[in-house]
């Protein structure tokens, strides 16, 4: 306990950290509320000397415009999509790679660093490695980005064509919708299994021996161990993961970008096609609707924060303390 006399000196301290966080979150998190119900808000209304005089007005018509907005429709649909898909599968397979690796003792420390690598390196970097692998392969001639396409179907084609399937377009001018969504979850789960693998692998480091002891002794079979021990052991630790990992599937944005490239979010032949809510926020700041795009961020918050309520509720019944 610091002393009350002393605490003078506690507050100094942290006096330079706080009040950055009130200058750069406390502050933005409040004027974001402020803008969301000023109607037709713009930074040019409070401009010397502005000729086109605007009508604001304080009220929830932002809220209305972005919920009526087919784009808001499409961008919740696609996120909620990349949620449910993206989620359970990189949730379930961080899990079996972490007991992989709990189970292997030669270069256990090496392949920890090996599957750590992605989360350390540049996500828009890495999608444009993942386009190329997909096969963007649209030559930009000036400002078209129709250009002639090159003859080069891609690792990935390649990877089907030896195993005896037909190639398929993921990514080029033609491509599906379910297709671009595919390149999404495989590109997404693979960039998220790093974290997830690091906690679950250190929840399963913790775990005590005595109950696997037990559970040899009495011939019980792996799966069972699997599913009686350590699902329940760790549940803690995937409540966790899930929790974080509907939050930042949610504000999804980077990625789209670093694979399909800032085209609106969404693939060359269909701008849009792929915008998630983040990304339909950005696009109205880029038009300078700032009371909408508040407005939109307010949304995709209360929707974070219904999904991590209705987590922490299952949580509750499921997670074993």
């Amino acid at each position: 306990m610091v002393d009350s006399k002393q605490q003078w000196k506690a507050w100094l301290y942290l006096a330079p950290a706080i009040i950055l966080l009130l200058i750069f979150t406390v502050w933005p998190i409040i004027n974001t509320v402020r803008m969301a119900f000023i109607n037709g808000f713009d930074f040019s209304y409070i401009a010397e000397n502005t000729k086109d005089e605007k009508i604001i007005s304080i009220g929830i018509r932002n809220f209305a415009d972005v919920i009526r907005n087919p784009f808001f429709t499409n961008a919740l649909k696609n996120t909620l999509i990349l949620c449910v898909l993206t989620v359970p599968l990189s949730t379930f397979l961080a899990l079996l790679i972490a007991v992989c690796l709990n189970s292997i003792k030669p270069l256990q420390k090496l392949l920890q660093t090996i599957f750590f690598l992605p989360y350390v390196t540049n996500s828009i970097a890495i999608g444009m490695v993942f386009a190329a692998m997909f096969n963007i392969v649209g030559n930009v001639v000036g400002n078209d980005i129709h250009g002639p396409l090159i003859n080069n179907p891609g690792i990935i084609n390649y990877v089907l064509e030896f195993l005896g399937f037909d190639r398929i377009n993921w990514m080029n001018n033609g491509s599906s919708y379910w297709a671009n969504i595919w390149v999404m979850v495989i590109y997404i789960v693979w960039n998220a299994l790093p974290f997830k693998i690091l906690i679950l692998l250190g929840g399963l480091q913790s775990v005590n021996k005595q109950y696997y002891d037990a559970a040899k002794v009495d011939s019980t079979p792996k799966w069972r161990v699997f599913t009686k021990i350590t699902v329940p052991l760790l549940s803690p630790m995937l409540a966790y993961v899930i929790i974080t990992g509907f939050i930042g599937g949610f504000k999804e944005y980077s990625s789209i970008v670093g694979v399909f490239g800032d085209i609106l979010m969404g693939p060359p032949h269909d701008p849009g096609r792929l915008n998630t809510v983040v990304g339909m926020i950005y696009d109205y700041i880029e038009k300078r609707n700032f009371g909408i795009a508040s407005a939109g961020a307010l949304i995709l918050f209360v929707i974070i924060l219904i999904v991590t309520f209705i987590n922490l509720w299952v949580s509750k019944k499921k997670v074993h303390y």
